[in-house]
């Protein structure tokens, strides 16, 4: 069945929290529906950015795609990737940290 659900904002909270942390400060750049929202994950490295999109594998199980692909890009494609995203998900949050090395400061599986 998977792991248990959090709701959005909690989850997004607590990301927040380990970013600053571990040395990655992060921001929320849109909120979402604090219950049900899915999440984007913007990770500002030193060539670029990359995005992770969070859904739920084949399991139930929470895990992260590059949804951008596997090599940074820049802010334009950022920002239309998350502008595309939003545009089929009104309830998608969107938060970034500053992430030299592009690993998120939370845990998770990324595919």
């Amino acid at each position: 069945m998977g792991e248990a659900r959090i709701k959005a904002g909690v989850w997004v909270s607590a990301a927040l929290r380990m970013g600053a942390v571990d040395g990655k400060p992060g921001l929320v750049v849109r909120k979402g529906d604090p219950d049900a929202g899915g999440v984007l994950v913007i990770l500002h490295g030193r060539t670029g950015n990359v995005v992770l999109s969070q859904f739920r594998d084949a399991e139930g199980e929470l895990a992260w795609m590059r949804g951008t692909g596997p090599a940074p890009v820049s802010d334009a494609a950022t920002d239309a990737y998350v502008n595309k995203q939003v545009s089929y998900d009104s309830d998608l949050w969107v938060i970034e940290f500053d992430a030299a090395d592009y690993l998120p400061p939370f845990e998770g599986k990324i595919v």
